[in-house]
């Protein structure tokens, strides 16, 4: 993960963020990243949540998480158990 600013990652931290994708049983489908790049023309910050089983531990969430951001050319900001917010 990227160094991320301190006040970014502030406020990416705000409860009142809702999550606004998930990503399913198929996991990180071409489809996941087209949503988040499309989410990430409108919106400061994107919250994502992992399904359950998806990863086995907190390594292979990262690996994910991390996955995604690059593909998208995002920043991950703030990754905590199945939740992680993007912001581009």
């Amino acid at each position: 993960m990227k160094d991320v600013d301190k006040r970014l990652k502030k406020r990416a931290l705000d409860p009142s963020i809702e999550v606004t994708m998930r990503v399913g049983k198929s996991g990180m489908t071409e489809s996941v990243v087209d949503e988040l790049d499309s989410q990430l023309k409108s919106r400061i910050f994107v919250k994502a949540k992992l399904n359950r089983g998806l990863a086995e531990d907190s390594d292979d969430k990262r690996e994910l998480w991390e996955m995604l951001a690059e593909k998208t050319n995002s920043t991950l900001v703030v990754m905590r158990g199945n939740i992680a917010v993007f912001h581009r």
